[in-house]
């Protein structure tokens, strides 16, 4: 992609690549950006565990989950054999994750809070090979590529390598891999099906309709966990779409606060439902809207109160 600055005379300059002095610099930038990056909280870096350094250690508050950041600024590695050691040294050592948690934050937790079967590794590089891209080239990998650049005018650019497989892993490894199979057991990564179709195989049509129409508002990003599937403005969550046996639960936060005084809460926006599809429910947490989302709603009603809550968000 050709990359261009407007000059006040209304013409284009040409915006160059510059490259990166080292992984040292990728790794500074990304530390210090996090949140924004990749809605992650940073924990700690170079977390040494057995024979292993761990470049960036992460926390994902929204699946209780950690996250290993491995920076590279060379192509001459494997990303499976290196991710999937990485994980085994994570799941076979529990608890030096957690301590390395509470020694660093401003709360404790306990190994049971960590949900492991969502850890991830992601791997970020100015360029990968085609090697690499297709060594992750599965629907299940519990792994992602993020590729960098920076251009001369100071600006940076990210872009996630995605997988176009429906290809699992599992039907490629070698049984006598232990650290593989220890870490395909233990460590699941979900797909937007499987979740939506958990109880009804009829929710994903309703579902591809509602995708298509929230894909097309723009810096729209889709994430999956194990419970429901999220979709992100910007990296944040915007709405969240949970399986149900007869139906899918759409629903948005309205008002939030963790220190449970949500009342207190200036609402950024004021909704409007006409026709009272949505219900409102409220604790001292949070406030948010649902919807019993069926192949009888109407997606052009659904996206109209959605919208509200889109562009209510930066």
């Amino acid at each position: 992609m050709d990359v261009y600055k407007v000059s006040n005379q209304n013409k284009l300059d040409v915006v160059n690549n510059t490259s990166f002095e080292n992984e040292k610099e990728i790794q500074n930038l990304v530390e210090n950006n996090l949140e924004t990056l990749f809605n992650l909280t940073f924990v700690k870096t170079e977390v040494v565990c057995e024979q292993f350094r761990f470049d960036t250690l992460c926390w994902d508050e929204e699946n209780k989950s950690f996250i290993i950041i491995e920076y590279k600024n060379t192509k001459s590695f494997s990303v499976i054999d290196q991710g999937y050691s990485y994980l085994s040294v994570m799941l076979n050592n529990k608890s030096d994750f957690v301590l390395e948690y509470n020694e660093n934050m401003k709360e404790n937790i306990k190994r049971d809070d960590v949900d492991w079967s969502q850890s991830r590794v992601i791997f970020i590089s100015s360029k990968f090979n085609d090697y690499q891209k297709n060594s992750v080239n599965f629907k299940d990998v519990p792994f992602e590529l993020w590729e960098i650049e920076k251009f001369s005018n100071g600006t940076i650019g990210i872009q996630q390598i995605l997988s176009n497989s429906k290809e699992s892993i599992k039907n490629l490894e070698n049984k006598n891999n232990t650290i593989v199979k220890k870490v395909s057991d233990e460590v699941i990564k979900y797909d937007e099906e499987t979740i939506i179709t958990k109880y009804n195989k009829n929710s994903l049509n309703v579902y591809e309709k509602l995708k298509k129409e929230l894909l097309e508002l723009g810096n729209i990003s889709i994430k999956v966990t194990k419970g429901y599937v999220s979709f992100l403005k910007n990296k944040k969550g915007f709405i969240y779409l949970n399986p149900r046996k007869d139906y899918l639960e759409l629903d948005f936060i309205y008002r939030i606060d963790f220190e449970g005084k949500v009342k207190t809460k200036k609402s950024m926006f004021k909704f409007n439902d006409p026709d009272k599809q949505f219900t409102f429910h409220s604790n001292n947490y949070k406030e948010q809207y649902k919807h019993k989302l069926t192949e009888k709603s109407d997606i052009s009603y659904v996206m109209f109160c959605l919208r509200q809550k889109y562009e209510s968000m930066k």
